[in-house]
């Protein structure tokens, strides 16, 4: 009888389970909701993974606000000798206002692309607008999966307004436990069903929807007076520290390194946005701070600054005590290093103290504010061994800022988005008047790219076609490869910019690139362009494999056997050569050789080298007129 009793008691208590689980099945085979893991496979690439668009909808009470990041598919099966990275953090670290190639870790890319020009580098950004250190913690948790070799973090501006923050629209309270147990369950499409639900009963019953036109910052804005040291103050660096230092030993555990940049933003040329009345508010730090500034009086003016950001009630920039965190963090964790970015920020501004010379408005860089952001972490991987430069081919912080692909178009993109910003809440600046003339072709796509009328990369196909059309072969260049860096599995960008590179007489680059596009995908065209352009740097053992795979997959109705005998008895002659670089004969028959197929760069060196040894030889003589010839004759 008592078995009986307990067996139904067990029954009446798993029964609710089940239904509970039933529900959850069939929601879950009629297609409701969606899986929240961070990767999924790549539509368009097999093999690939790439972010999954809603992976962010989690940690959003209203998923109308969630937002959504880059899609930078990596490869499944990491390759021999690949270096991986990934970018965790929040609007910042995904280079708002310009995004694309403005962020730093597209500065970085570039830069390691070109410094280490044989190795192969993943960037893969997986920042988002309007999060923290919750998505931050949940995103970077599940990366011990994918291999990495170096994980950056720059995060911190939106702890009290990003999402789950203490202080926004989607706040679940300030027990970091309780609201990522919140998170797991939303995992279930259960959970998803009734938040939905909630959601709608709770707009109708307030008759207020998310307005979508309202900007992000007052969307999130719950609480928009927080004081210095109050108790919801505190929860946000409480609610900081426990995610970041979560997250950092769960990395450090699989002995993964991690790189985490202290926080920057504009102290002098911007003032608190709401400021409490009294002797000690922000507003009169702001002004005492001005004053000391005017009277060159440095020290206590950068004192003053930083106070005022402090004070500021409306946290929209990151208190100093999550910088202290940061520094915490470092010396807790072996594998952890913390990145200075504010005191490099420090040394490339006007006395120190940071303002508009590297920040467009209270937290976000200008472009070569995210050069200096991308130069930090650089030095950084540097000085941490993760990255061992080879002298010649590293580029400066200098060449980085003159090289580094960003258009016209991306500089006024970013330019038109800081104006709408700042025309919204709390800024509530005006927009500049309209100059009355005509619109330049870089204006006209950068209004397009703003208001969504147009894509990025079909905005980028227009102005190269411009480019190519005005014959502006640097800006045709500049479009091209930001291309590549945008797509960094298309081949056909990289042949696009070998070719430019080619016509621009820089042949050494246009290798690099046609190298990178024959990898990804072997044609004849790439082929023949990649063997001509070696050839004419005489480099002939390295235009051999080309030639011999263009021979075989020949789209021409010319032969390339007899170039093909001739490469490889070129090589074999270049090797006798460089034993005896003495030798005119040797220089001469590889002078020859060259001029036989019209390459009058490869024949040129030779002759001149021949001449050098003995000037009045005469087979070098009869070479330089065959070669004067050559450079003569019409075309």
């Amino acid at each position: 009888m008592k078995k009986r009793l307990w067996l139904f008691k067990g029954l009446a208590l798993m029964l609710p389970l089940l239904l509970l689980a039933l529900v959850e099945v069939l929601l879950r085979a009629f297609g409701y909701g969606h899986d929240y893991r961070l990767f999924v496979d790549d539509p368009e690439r097999k093999g690939y993974w790439i972010v999954n668009q809603h992976a962010s909808e989690r940690y959003f009470t209203e998923t109308d606000n969630a937002t959504v990041g880059n899609f930078e598919p990596f490869l499944k099966k990491k390759p021999d000798g690949t270096f991986r990275i990934f970018v965790l953090g929040e609007s910042t670290t995904i280079g708002y206002p310009y995004f694309h190639n403005g962020s730093f870790h597209r500065w970085l890319q570039y830069r390691l692309m070109h410094t280490f020009p044989n190795r192969n580098f993943e960037v893969i950004n997986l920042s988002m607008t309007a999060v923290n250190s919750y998505t931050v913690f949940g995103f970077g948790k599940q990366l011990v999966d994918y291999e990495p070799d170096a994980v950056l973090i720059y995060t911190g501006h939106n702890e009290y307004y990003g999402a789950m923050g203490v202080g926004s629209t989607s706040s679940l309270g300030s027990q970091p436990g309780l609201v990522r147990l919140v998170l797991k369950l939303r995992e279930f499409r259960l959970v998803q069903w009734l938040n939905r639900t909630w959601s709608r009963i709770r707009q109708t019953a307030s008759g207020q929807k998310v307005d979508l036109r309202e900007g992000m910052m007052k969307r999130m804005a719950a609480d928009q007076q927080i004081p210095l040291g109050s108790e919801k103050y505190q929860n946000g660096i409480e609610q900081f520290r426990t995610n970041l230092t979560d997250l950092c030993q769960a990395l450090s555990g699989q002995h993964i390194p991690v790189f985490i940049s202290t926080l920057v933003s504009n102290e002098k040329d911007l003032k608190p946005f709401i400021s409490a009345p009294g002797t000690a508010s922000a507003e009169q730090q702001f002004q005492l701070a001005k004053q000391a500034y005017q009277k060159g009086n440095i020290r206590e003016a950068r004192q003053k600054f930083v106070q005022a950001k402090e004070l500021d009630l409306l946290r929209f920039r990151a208190p100093e005590a999550l910088n202290q965190v940061i520094r915490e963090l470092g010396n807790r964790f072996s594998n952890v290093t913390v990145v200075d970015s504010r005191a490099v920020f420090e040394t490339h501004s006007p006395n120190g103290i940071l303002g508009n010379e590297t920040l467009l408005e209270h937290v976000h860089p200008n472009l070569y504010g995210y050069a200096l952001l991308s130069d930090a972490f650089y030095e950084a991987l540097k000085k941490k061994k993760r990255l061992v430069a080879d002298g010649p081919n590293e580029m400066s912080f200098d060449q980085l800022r003159q090289q580094m692909p960003i258009t016209p178009v991306d500089s006024l993109k970013g330019a038109y988005e800081v104006m709408i910003l700042k025309e919204s809440w709390p800024f509530n600046e005006p927009m500049p008047p309209e100059e009355n003339r005509p619109k330049t072709v870089e204006e006209k796509l950068a209004g397009g790219l703003v208001v969504k009328q147009i894509a990025w990369r079909d905005a980028m196909r227009e102005l190269l076609a411009h480019y190519l059309k005005t014959q502006n072969q640097r800006g045709a260049l500049q479009v091209s490869e930001a291309l590549v860096l945008e797509y960094p599995y298309d081949p056909a960008y990289y042949g696009q910019t070998g070719k430019l590179y080619f016509s621009a007489n820089q042949p050494e680059r246009a290798v690099w690139y046609l190298k990178k596009a024959f990898q990804l995908e072997e044609t004849f065209a790439t082929a023949q362009s990649l063997f001509i352009t070696l050839l004419k740097l005489d480099r002939p053992d390295e235009a051999l494999p080309y030639l011999r795979y263009a021979a075989a997959h020949n789209e021409t109705a010319f032969s390339l056997n007899e170039l093909q005998a001739f490469v490889e008895q070129l090589v074999t002659t270049k090797k006798q050569y460089l034993t005896d670089t003495t030798n005119v004969a040797l220089s001469n028959q590889l002078a020859a050789g060259y001029l036989k197929f019209a390459n009058a760069t490869g024949a040129a060196k030779y002759v001149a080298k021949s001449l050098r040894i003995d000037p009045r030889n005469a087979a070098a003589l009869q070479l330089q007129a065959q070669l004067q010839t050559l450079k003569t004759a019409p075309h």
